[in-house]
Protein backbone atom coordinates (compact mmCIF):
# COMPACT_ATOMS: atom_id res chain seq x y z
CA UNK A 1 0.00 0.00 0.00
CA UNK A 2 3.00 2.28 0.49
CA UNK A 3 3.92 2.41 -3.19
CA UNK A 4 0.65 3.99 -4.54
CA UNK A 5 0.76 6.60 -1.76
CA UNK A 6 4.31 7.59 -2.68
CA UNK A 7 3.46 7.74 -6.38
CA UNK A 8 0.46 9.98 -5.73
CA UNK A 9 2.48 12.26 -3.47
CA UNK A 10 5.31 12.58 -5.96
CA UNK A 11 2.94 13.24 -8.88
CA UNK A 12 1.05 15.91 -6.97
CA UNK A 13 4.29 17.58 -5.93
CA UNK A 14 5.57 17.66 -9.50
CA UNK A 15 2.31 19.19 -10.78
CA UNK A 16 2.36 21.89 -8.08
CA UNK A 17 6.02 22.61 -8.76
CA UNK A 18 5.34 23.02 -12.49
CA UNK A 19 2.39 25.32 -11.82
CA UNK A 20 4.45 27.38 -9.42
CA UNK A 21 7.32 27.63 -11.88
CA UNK A 22 4.93 28.61 -14.68
CA UNK A 23 3.27 31.29 -12.49
CA UNK A 24 6.63 32.74 -11.48
CA UNK A 25 7.64 33.02 -15.13
CA UNK A 26 4.49 35.04 -15.83
CA UNK A 27 4.99 37.54 -12.99
CA UNK A 28 6.81 40.69 -13.99
CA UNK A 29 9.99 41.28 -12.02
CA UNK A 30 9.50 44.27 -9.71
CA UNK A 31 11.31 47.31 -11.09
CA UNK A 32 14.30 48.69 -9.27
CA UNK A 33 13.86 52.10 -7.60
CA UNK A 34 14.98 55.12 -9.55
CA UNK A 35 17.90 56.45 -7.56
CA UNK A 36 18.69 58.63 -5.72
CA UNK A 37 15.92 58.59 -3.12
CA UNK A 38 15.22 61.19 -0.41
CA UNK A 39 15.69 60.39 3.25
CA UNK A 40 12.80 60.58 5.72
CA UNK A 41 14.17 63.86 7.10
CA UNK A 42 14.38 65.35 3.61
CA UNK A 43 10.79 64.34 2.82
CA UNK A 44 9.51 65.90 6.04
CA UNK A 45 11.47 69.07 5.26
CA UNK A 46 9.99 69.26 1.74
CA UNK A 47 6.45 69.12 3.12
CA UNK A 48 7.00 72.27 5.22
CA UNK A 49 6.69 74.59 2.17
CA UNK A 50 7.38 77.79 4.16
CA UNK A 51 9.85 78.10 7.03
CA UNK A 52 11.00 81.18 8.92
CA UNK A 53 14.40 82.83 9.40
CA UNK A 54 14.92 85.17 12.37
CA UNK A 55 17.86 87.57 11.97
CA UNK A 56 18.38 89.13 15.37
CA UNK A 57 21.39 90.49 17.25
CA UNK A 58 23.49 93.61 17.74
CA UNK A 59 22.75 94.72 14.17
CA UNK A 60 19.13 95.13 15.25
CA UNK A 61 20.29 97.97 17.53
CA UNK A 62 22.89 99.59 15.24
CA UNK A 63 20.72 99.81 12.10
CA UNK A 64 23.25 97.76 10.13
CA UNK A 65 23.35 94.53 8.16
CA UNK A 66 26.91 93.44 8.94
CA UNK A 67 28.31 94.24 12.36
CA UNK A 68 31.94 95.15 12.84
CA UNK A 69 32.60 92.80 15.73
CA UNK A 70 33.52 95.74 17.96
CA UNK A 71 29.99 96.43 19.20
CA UNK A 72 29.56 96.40 22.95
CA UNK A 73 27.23 93.64 24.19
CA UNK A 74 25.59 96.38 26.27
CA UNK A 75 23.74 97.69 23.21
CA UNK A 76 21.74 94.46 23.02
CA UNK A 77 18.73 95.20 25.19
CA UNK A 78 15.40 93.96 23.77
CA UNK A 79 13.32 94.93 26.79
CA UNK A 80 10.08 93.52 25.43
CA UNK A 81 11.46 90.31 23.95
CA UNK A 82 8.74 87.70 23.65
CA UNK A 83 9.67 84.57 21.76
CA UNK A 84 6.13 83.35 22.32
CA UNK A 85 4.95 86.16 20.04
CA UNK A 86 7.43 85.05 17.38
CA UNK A 87 6.13 81.49 17.57
CA UNK A 88 2.49 82.62 17.51
CA UNK A 89 3.17 84.63 14.36
CA UNK A 90 4.90 81.63 12.79
CA UNK A 91 2.05 79.28 13.68
CA UNK A 92 -0.55 81.67 12.23
CA UNK A 93 1.49 81.83 9.01
CA UNK A 94 1.57 78.04 8.73
CA UNK A 95 5.27 77.85 9.54
CA UNK A 96 6.54 74.62 11.12
CA UNK A 97 10.26 75.45 11.44
CA UNK A 98 11.98 78.60 12.77
CA UNK A 99 15.73 79.18 12.25
CA UNK A 100 17.50 81.67 14.51
CA UNK A 101 20.81 83.46 13.89
CA UNK A 102 22.48 82.19 17.06
CA UNK A 103 25.64 84.01 15.91
CA UNK A 104 26.01 86.30 12.90
CA UNK A 105 29.23 87.63 11.31
CA UNK A 106 29.77 90.10 14.17
CA UNK A 107 30.42 87.19 16.53
CA UNK A 108 27.83 88.19 19.15
CA UNK A 109 26.21 85.07 20.61
CA UNK A 110 22.52 84.99 21.49
CA UNK A 111 23.17 82.30 24.09
CA UNK A 112 25.55 82.35 27.08
CA UNK A 113 28.41 80.46 25.46
CA UNK A 114 31.11 79.29 27.82
CA UNK A 115 33.71 79.88 25.10
CA UNK A 116 33.35 83.68 24.82
CA UNK A 117 32.08 86.68 26.79
CA UNK A 118 30.91 88.39 23.60
CA UNK A 119 27.34 87.31 24.18
CA UNK A 120 24.15 87.97 26.09
CA UNK A 121 26.22 87.55 29.24
CA UNK A 122 27.42 91.14 28.80
CA UNK A 123 23.99 92.49 27.98
CA UNK A 124 21.73 94.45 30.35
CA UNK A 125 18.86 92.33 29.05
CA UNK A 126 17.77 90.19 32.00
CA UNK A 127 20.89 91.36 33.82
CA UNK A 128 23.10 89.15 31.68
CA UNK A 129 21.11 86.02 32.56
CA UNK A 130 19.13 85.84 29.34
CA UNK A 131 19.28 83.22 26.61
CA UNK A 132 17.51 83.99 23.32
CA UNK A 133 18.12 80.51 21.91
CA UNK A 134 16.49 78.91 24.95
CA UNK A 135 13.53 81.27 24.80
CA UNK A 136 12.89 80.48 21.14
CA UNK A 137 13.31 76.71 21.56
CA UNK A 138 10.89 76.59 24.49
CA UNK A 139 8.30 78.86 22.84
CA UNK A 140 8.41 76.95 19.56
CA UNK A 141 8.17 73.56 21.27
CA UNK A 142 5.11 74.67 23.23
CA UNK A 143 3.37 75.38 19.91
CA UNK A 144 4.53 72.28 18.06
CA UNK A 145 7.05 74.16 15.93
CA UNK A 146 10.54 72.83 15.19
CA UNK A 147 13.68 74.93 15.52
CA UNK A 148 16.88 75.40 13.53
CA UNK A 149 20.08 77.39 14.11
CA UNK A 150 22.55 79.42 12.11
CA UNK A 151 26.10 79.75 13.40
CA UNK A 152 28.16 82.03 11.17
CA UNK A 153 31.54 80.57 10.21
CA UNK A 154 32.86 84.11 9.80
CA UNK A 155 33.48 85.82 13.15
CA UNK A 156 34.58 89.48 13.04
CA UNK A 157 35.09 89.67 16.80
CA UNK A 158 37.04 86.62 17.90
CA UNK A 159 40.86 87.01 17.69
CA UNK A 160 41.21 83.34 16.76
CA UNK A 161 39.61 84.00 13.38
CA UNK A 162 42.26 83.74 10.68
CA UNK A 163 44.20 81.16 12.67
CA UNK A 164 42.94 78.04 11.00
CA UNK A 165 43.35 75.34 13.64
CA UNK A 166 42.51 77.53 16.64
CA UNK A 167 39.39 79.02 15.12
CA UNK A 168 38.05 75.75 13.73
CA UNK A 169 38.38 74.21 17.18
CA UNK A 170 36.54 77.18 18.69
CA UNK A 171 33.78 76.95 16.11
CA UNK A 172 33.44 73.20 16.60
CA UNK A 173 33.13 73.71 20.35
CA UNK A 174 30.34 76.26 19.94
CA UNK A 175 28.56 74.03 17.45
CA UNK A 176 28.75 71.14 19.88
CA UNK A 177 27.48 73.40 22.66
CA UNK A 178 24.37 74.36 20.68
CA UNK A 179 23.56 70.83 19.57
CA UNK A 180 23.96 69.39 23.05
CA UNK A 181 22.19 72.07 25.07
CA UNK A 182 18.92 72.80 23.27
CA UNK A 183 17.42 69.45 22.36
CA UNK A 184 16.42 68.43 18.87
CA UNK A 185 17.53 70.83 16.12
CA UNK A 186 15.87 70.11 12.78
CA UNK A 187 18.07 72.22 10.51
CA UNK A 188 21.56 73.64 10.91
CA UNK A 189 22.41 76.44 8.50
CA UNK A 190 25.93 77.01 7.11
CA UNK A 191 27.29 79.48 4.61
CA UNK A 192 30.81 80.11 3.33
CA UNK A 193 31.21 83.79 4.30
CA UNK A 194 34.81 84.83 4.97
CA UNK A 195 36.46 87.98 6.25
CA UNK A 196 38.61 90.17 3.99
CA UNK A 197 41.34 89.93 6.64
CA UNK A 198 41.53 86.17 6.02
CA UNK A 199 40.21 85.44 2.50
CA UNK A 200 42.04 82.11 2.40
CA UNK A 201 40.64 80.94 5.73
CA UNK A 202 39.87 77.23 5.62
CA UNK A 203 36.76 75.93 7.33
CA UNK A 204 36.72 72.28 8.39
CA UNK A 205 33.28 71.62 6.95
CA UNK A 206 33.73 67.86 6.75
CA UNK A 207 34.61 67.71 10.45
CA UNK A 208 31.74 70.03 11.36
CA UNK A 209 29.23 67.99 9.36
CA UNK A 210 30.46 64.70 10.80
CA UNK A 211 30.06 65.97 14.34
CA UNK A 212 26.60 67.39 13.60
CA UNK A 213 25.41 64.00 12.33
CA UNK A 214 27.05 62.20 15.24
CA UNK A 215 25.18 64.37 17.74
CA UNK A 216 21.85 64.57 15.89
CA UNK A 217 21.45 61.97 13.17
CA UNK A 218 18.07 63.18 11.87
CA UNK A 219 19.08 66.83 11.42
CA UNK A 220 19.15 68.43 7.95
CA UNK A 221 22.40 70.23 7.13
CA UNK A 222 22.03 73.22 4.81
CA UNK A 223 24.89 74.67 2.75
CA UNK A 224 25.82 75.37 -0.86
CA UNK A 225 26.76 71.71 -1.09
CA UNK A 226 24.33 70.10 1.34
CA UNK A 227 24.67 67.31 2.37
CA UNK A 228 20.90 67.37 3.03
CA UNK A 229 19.57 70.71 1.72
CA UNK A 230 21.25 72.99 -0.82
CA UNK A 231 21.15 76.73 -1.39
CA UNK A 232 19.22 77.78 -4.49
CA UNK A 233 22.03 80.09 -5.64
CA UNK A 234 20.47 83.52 -4.94
CA UNK A 235 18.76 85.54 -2.20
CA UNK A 236 15.76 86.54 -4.32
CA UNK A 237 13.58 83.64 -3.27
CA UNK A 238 13.44 82.30 -6.85
CA UNK A 239 14.35 78.89 -8.23
CA UNK A 240 14.93 78.00 -11.87
CA UNK A 241 11.82 77.51 -14.01
CA UNK A 242 12.74 73.83 -13.83
CA UNK A 243 14.38 73.00 -10.54
CA UNK A 244 15.42 69.44 -9.75
CA UNK A 245 15.99 67.96 -6.33
CA UNK A 246 18.74 65.85 -7.85
CA UNK A 247 22.24 67.20 -8.45
CA UNK A 248 25.86 66.01 -8.50
CA UNK A 249 27.48 66.85 -5.19
CA UNK A 250 30.94 66.32 -6.66
CA UNK A 251 30.33 69.49 -8.71
CA UNK A 252 29.48 71.56 -5.63
CA UNK A 253 31.57 73.43 -3.10
CA UNK A 254 30.71 75.93 -0.39
CA UNK A 255 31.31 79.59 -1.25
CA UNK A 256 31.87 78.92 -4.97
CA UNK A 257 30.20 81.71 -6.96
CA UNK A 258 30.67 79.87 -10.27
CA UNK A 259 28.05 77.21 -9.47
CA UNK A 260 25.05 79.43 -8.69
CA UNK A 261 23.30 78.64 -11.98
CA UNK A 262 23.73 74.92 -11.40
CA UNK A 263 22.36 75.28 -7.87
CA UNK A 264 19.33 77.11 -9.24
CA UNK A 265 18.29 74.33 -11.62
CA UNK A 266 19.74 71.12 -10.24
CA UNK A 267 20.36 68.22 -12.58
CA UNK A 268 17.79 65.70 -13.94
CA UNK A 269 20.61 63.15 -14.15
CA UNK A 270 22.06 64.05 -10.76
CA UNK A 271 23.33 61.24 -8.57
CA UNK A 272 22.47 62.89 -5.23
CA UNK A 273 19.13 63.91 -3.72
CA UNK A 274 19.81 67.45 -2.53
CA UNK A 275 16.64 69.61 -2.62
CA UNK A 276 16.91 73.43 -2.78
CA UNK A 277 15.93 76.06 -0.21
CA UNK A 278 15.06 79.61 -1.30
CA UNK A 279 16.00 82.32 1.21
CA UNK A 280 14.70 85.89 1.14
CA UNK A 281 13.64 88.52 3.67
CA UNK A 282 10.16 89.93 4.07
CA UNK A 283 11.88 93.33 4.12
CA UNK A 284 14.73 94.72 2.04
CA UNK A 285 17.28 93.95 4.74
CA UNK A 286 17.87 90.82 6.76
CA UNK A 287 17.92 92.63 10.09
CA UNK A 288 15.14 94.94 11.25
CA UNK A 289 15.40 98.59 10.26
CA UNK A 290 12.85 101.17 11.34
CA UNK A 291 12.91 102.78 7.89
CA UNK A 292 11.91 99.59 6.05
CA UNK A 293 8.51 98.04 5.39
CA UNK A 294 7.48 94.52 4.40
CA UNK A 295 7.18 93.52 0.77
CA UNK A 296 3.80 93.86 -0.93
CA UNK A 297 1.48 90.85 -0.87
CA UNK A 298 1.71 90.51 -4.65
CA UNK A 299 5.50 90.24 -4.38
CA UNK A 300 5.31 87.59 -1.67
CA UNK A 301 2.90 85.56 -3.78
CA UNK A 302 5.23 85.82 -6.77
CA UNK A 303 8.06 84.56 -4.56
CA UNK A 304 5.86 81.70 -3.33
CA UNK A 305 5.03 80.62 -6.89
CA UNK A 306 8.69 80.70 -7.91
CA UNK A 307 9.98 78.84 -4.85
CA UNK A 308 7.39 76.44 -3.44
CA UNK A 309 5.80 76.27 -6.87
CA UNK A 310 9.12 75.17 -8.32
CA UNK A 311 9.87 72.28 -5.97
CA UNK A 312 11.61 74.30 -3.22
CA UNK A 313 11.04 75.26 0.39
CA UNK A 314 10.75 79.00 1.02
CA UNK A 315 12.89 80.31 3.89
CA UNK A 316 11.29 83.68 4.65
CA UNK A 317 13.20 85.95 7.00
CA UNK A 318 11.05 87.88 9.50
CA UNK A 319 13.39 89.92 11.73
CA UNK A 320 12.38 90.87 15.30
CA UNK A 321 12.68 94.58 16.08
CA UNK A 322 14.68 96.35 18.81
CA UNK A 323 11.87 95.78 21.31
CA UNK A 324 12.25 92.04 20.79
CA UNK A 325 8.98 91.61 18.90
CA UNK A 326 8.00 90.98 15.29
CA UNK A 327 6.67 94.31 14.05
CA UNK A 328 2.93 94.79 13.58
CA UNK A 329 3.30 95.58 9.86
CA UNK A 330 5.12 92.29 9.29
CA UNK A 331 2.54 90.37 11.32
CA UNK A 332 -0.28 91.81 9.24
CA UNK A 333 1.49 91.09 5.95
CA UNK A 334 2.07 87.48 6.99
CA UNK A 335 -1.64 87.13 7.84
CA UNK A 336 -2.53 88.43 4.38
CA UNK A 337 0.01 86.11 2.79
CA UNK A 338 -1.31 83.03 4.58
CA UNK A 339 -4.90 84.02 3.86
CA UNK A 340 -4.21 84.51 0.17
CA UNK A 341 -2.51 81.12 -0.14
CA UNK A 342 -5.40 79.40 1.64
CA UNK A 343 -7.97 81.03 -0.65
CA UNK A 344 -6.04 80.53 -3.89
CA UNK A 345 -5.48 76.85 -3.17
CA UNK A 346 -8.76 76.16 -1.36
CA UNK A 347 -10.05 74.05 -4.22
CA UNK A 348 -8.21 70.80 -4.89
CA UNK A 349 -8.20 70.60 -8.69
CA UNK A 350 -7.13 66.96 -8.54
CA UNK A 351 -9.86 66.03 -6.05
CA UNK A 352 -12.22 64.53 -8.65
CA UNK A 353 -9.56 62.82 -10.69
CA UNK A 354 -9.45 59.03 -10.82
CA UNK A 355 -6.25 57.07 -10.44
CA UNK A 356 -6.05 53.35 -11.15
CA UNK A 357 -3.32 51.11 -9.82
CA UNK A 358 -2.67 47.42 -9.95
CA UNK A 359 -2.41 45.43 -6.74
CA UNK A 360 0.27 43.38 -8.48
CA UNK A 361 3.40 44.75 -10.10
CA UNK A 362 3.01 44.27 -13.82
CA UNK A 363 -0.56 43.05 -13.37
CA UNK A 364 -3.86 44.32 -14.73
CA UNK A 365 -5.97 44.30 -11.53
Amino acid sequence: MAQPYNSFFISTFLILFQLSFSWQNQVTTPPLPILPLPSYSQLKWQQREIIMFLHFGVNTFTDSEWGTGYESPAIFNPKGLNAGQWADVAAAAGVSLMILTAKHHDGFCLWPSKYTDHSVIGSPWKNGKGDVVRELVDAAKARGIDTGLYLSPWDRHDPRYGHEKLYNEYYLAQLQELLNKYGSVREIWFDGAKGPNAPNMTYYFSDWFSMVKELQSTINIFSDAGPDVRWVGNEKGYAGSTCWSTINRTSLSIGNASIVDYLQTGDPKGTNWLPPECDISIRKGWFWHKSQSPKKLSKLLEIYYKSVGRNCVLLLNVPPNSSGLISYSDVERLKQFRGAIDVIFSSNLAGKCSVYASSQRGGEN
